[in-house]
């Protein structure tokens, strides 16, 4: 996502560009390109930055008591510099603390669903997480469990990752608290979606450290990119379930015969139009509000 009369990007991501805001602070901006299987696709869903934007921010709220967030502000109005005011950056954007990255991708999971049935299926694990016979795709867990990946670079792709692992990687005690709060963010989000009539299935987190060491929750969260979203009228284990999220997308991926490698294939309209609906209405029935 280009705009004129910003810097070059400090990063530029899948869906998601950062600036340099200085003094330690960064300009999140959320595009509407869609990422599957780790691959960019070559059509955009309209609105996609400013739903995943708004939807974040609600969290962020929803969860301000259980773990700090990287949000200074989301007013355009407030931004330093050359990115006050700017209408481009309205919706799609938020001013937050710079933050050293976990190099870890933190899954939880309270159902079994995508990957977590393929690997299941294999050796009746996920993650190293050994779990009961007998479950199938949509089953629920007996308990929420941690289930990391590695960060890829693309064209890689994140590889499952044992909780033995993350220790390795970030040492035994940043370890334990990724996993204790990751599973708490999933649980709040589920006790919150639950009156909605909403399975919060499953989410992937973005954990950064800041100055003091405290892990800080960063980038987006419990959006349709992240996270599987179910209406609960329709669960039925044993078969793919219906969603708000972007799993009709990959469905219709997976059948379309691409190979998973970059480029990826260019969307139908229905998808489109699909895919934006799913993501309006999760935030519309999660939130309560209407999304404008």
């Amino acid at each position: 996502m280009t705009i004129p009369g910003l810097p070059t990007p400090v990063h530029s991501g899948k869906v998601r560009e950062l600036y340099d805001a200085g003094d330690g602070l960064l300009v999140m901006v959320a595009s509407d390109r869609m990422s599957a299987f780790d691959v960019v696709l070559p059509t955009a869903i309209p609105d996609k930055g400013r739903v995943l934007t708004a939807l974040s921010l609600w969290w962020f709220d929803q969860l301000s008591d259980l773990v700090p967030n990287h949000v200074v502000s989301a007013d355009v109005d407030e931004y330093p510099g050359v990115f006050r005011g700017r209408d481009e950056l309205r919706g799609r954007s938020v001013l937050v603390r710079r933050l050293a990255m976990v190099p870890v991708e933190c899954v939880a999971r309270a159902y079994l669903s995508g990957s977590g049935t393929k690997q299941y299926r294999v050796d009746g694990a996920v993650c190293g997480v050994p779990l009961p016979a007998g479950l199938t795709e949509g089953s629920e867990l007996p308990d929420t469990i941690f289930t990391p990946t590695t960060k890829a670079t693309p064209p890689d792709h994140d590889a499952p990752m044992t909780y033995a692992e993350v220790e390795a990687a970030v040492g035994p005690e940043q370890a334990a608290e990724l996993r204790k709060l990751t599973i708490e963010i999933l649980d709040r989000g589920r006790r919150v979606c639950g009156p909605r009539g909403i399975i919060l299935a499953d989410t992937k987190v973005e954990w950064g450290v800041d100055a003091a060491g405290t892990l800080v929750l960063a980038d987006e969260v419990l959006t349709p990119d992240s996270s599987r979203f179910w209406p609960a009228e329709e669960w039925q284990p044993g078969r793919a379930q219906p969603s708000y999220d972007k799993q009709p997308l990959r469905d219709w991926l997976e059948s379309s015969g691409w190979d998973k490698k970059a480029p990826g294939p260019e969307l139908p309209p229905e998808i489109v139009a699909a895919t934006r609906e799913r993501y309006v209405a999760a935030y519309e029935r999660i939130t309560g509000e209407r999304f404008a």
